[in-house]
């Protein structure tokens, strides 16, 4: 049973009897179907069922000649709202599923950005049409949370503010120069982060870690797509479960100035969510890219 059933509402669903009426459930009221011929070896279906505002399940598995569809695997799926960012990104296969996961870089974050792919049939339709992958794409980000809480925001005024964005500027564009080579951008990020480290261990002898610490984005865990986040809210909303009525927290998060939408379900949050407020939690981080918008460009 997939552990992130609940972050959309399915927290009840306790064996595989109840686990099959919500995929009988799914087959047979479908929102989306899509089928792609995979050369000799069959093909791929997709199937998915909304059950609230761009939340719901995918199956995923084999379209057999009566009609009749064998699934390999499923997973819950949040779709998000606003493109994340634009970057090139690197696509590959999972190992133990017809499931693939995309990588690319933002200077943004940091480290290599990690997601789940959602829309992996565009993506097979795509490289069957041998399209270039080797330029940028709008990318959507979107997350699954099982636990959360909800920290208070950093009083900062617009001075503060200003010179926070100049800095984090100024910080993304050394990152650039530092990876096409450039020895004075390596030495200066170098620098900035041992006095960075110095005065973060200076403060936190008297102050909350959490009061300096404004927005993080760490990898968590073994899985590879998972990441521990602070970030501001920016929107919120409940959505009900059309299915379970259990009610889902609908939050749009910022985080190191990227944009992305985590749902998570209102009994595992911890604390009132309201904009301006921040988020802490951990995630599973997944993805749509826009291949279409690409070719028309």
């Amino acid at each position: 049973m997939h552990s992130y059933l609940r972050a959309i509402g399915f927290s009840n669903i306790n064996n595989r009897m109840e686990l099959n009426q919500l995929f009988d459930n799914i087959t047979e009221h479908a929102t989306k179907k899509r089928i792609i011929q995979m050369n000799n070896t069959g093909n791929l279906a997709e199937i998915t069922m909304e059950y609230g505002e761009g939340i719901g399940i995918t199956l995923r598995g084999e379209m057999d000649e009566n009609n009749n569809f064998h699934m390999e695997h499923y997973f819950p799926c949040v779709l998000g709202h606003n493109v994340s960012t634009r970057e090139e990104v690197g696509i590959n296969k999972r190992v133990d599923a017809e499931a693939y996961t995309g990588m690319c870089d933002d200077y943004r974050l940091g480290v290599s950005l990690i997601f789940y792919l959602q829309n992996v049939i565009e993506y097979l339709e795509k490289k069957n049409q041998n399209m270039p992958m080797n330029t940028p794409f709008n990318i959507t980000l979107a997350a699954l949370s099982l636990e959360g809480k909800i920290l208070l925001p950093i009083e900062m005024n617009e001075v503060q503010v200003r010179n926070i964005s100049a800095e984090t500027k100024y910080r993304n564009n050394l990152i650039a120069e530092a990876k096409k080579g450039n020895q004075d951008a390596i030495d200066s990020l170098t620098i900035d982060d041992i006095d960075t480290y110095a005065m973060v261990s200076r403060r936190a002898k008297k102050e909350d870690i959490y009061s300096i610490v404004d927005t993080s984005f760490i990898p968590f865990g073994s899985e590879s797509d998972n990441y521990s986040v602070i970030a501001t809210i920016t929107d919120c909303n409940i959505i009900t479960n059309s299915y379970t009525k259990e009610e889902v927290y609908d939050l749009q998060l910022l985080c190191n100035d990227i944009i992305f939408r985590v749902c998570i379900n209102k009994e595992d949050l911890i604390g009132e969510p309201l904009v301006g407020r921040r988020f802490k939690g951990n995630i599973w981080m997944q993805g749509s890219i826009a291949f279409s918008e690409q070719t028309k460009d």
